[in-house]
């Protein structure tokens, strides 16, 4: 950690996808909401959404082209039921797999809870210069998710490297306004 560097607030969407959640019981969401601001960050918006494809593409094709959103966290949807349709669903926004988030967070959660890790199809990717990681429904695994990988990466502070001295140059060469 450079202590010489500002920190730079990002402003994040957190995404709970269930049927059967709402703001008021939704652990997950509110852990994740609650350590990005703890962290410094600013919470752009909070939503839930039923496990319907089109619903969570929706939410986040709007908060993609937002250009006040740099960063997406979703949780649930990422196992392997029915109803489990946040990959299916994201993963095609994506102009860029993160594919070193998802091993390095099963590397974590497997020294947590061993193969069950496998359990989970978490993921992330850049759409738009907007940062997008999917992770389990449960709020051990975001509490992993962020205090071990993403709250680090989006700490401009974090060294040798971080997501946020990037973030500028995401559309770089691309003919569009984020």
């Amino acid at each position: 950690m450079d202590k010489t560097r500002s920190f730079i607030p990002l402003n994040i969407a957190v995404l709970t996808l269930s049927d059967t959640r709402s703001i008021e019981d939704d652990k997950s969401g509110r852990l994740l909401a609650d350590r990005l601001q703890k962290a410094g960050h600013k919470l752009a918006d909070r939503q839930i959404r039923a496990d319907d494809v089109t619903a969570i593409q929706t939410i986040v094709g709007q908060w993609i082209d937002n250009a006040a959103i740099d960063v997406i966290l979703t949780t649930g949807g990422t196992g392997f039921t029915g109803r489990d349709v946040s990959v299916e669903a994201i993963e095609p926004l994506f102009e860029k797999r993160m594919d070193g988030f998802s091993t390095i967070f099963h590397q974590i959660s497997f020294a947590k809870i061993g193969t069950s890790t496998i359990q989970s199809r978490a993921t992330g990717g850049v759409a738009n210069a907007t940062y997008i990681f999917c992770l389990p429904g449960s709020p051990g695994a975001c509490k992993d998710a962020w205090d071990e990988i993403i709250g680090q990466q989006l700490d401009y502070r974090h060294g040798p490297c971080n997501f946020v001295e990037i973030l500028p140059r995401l559309d770089e060469g691309l003919k569009r306004n984020k």
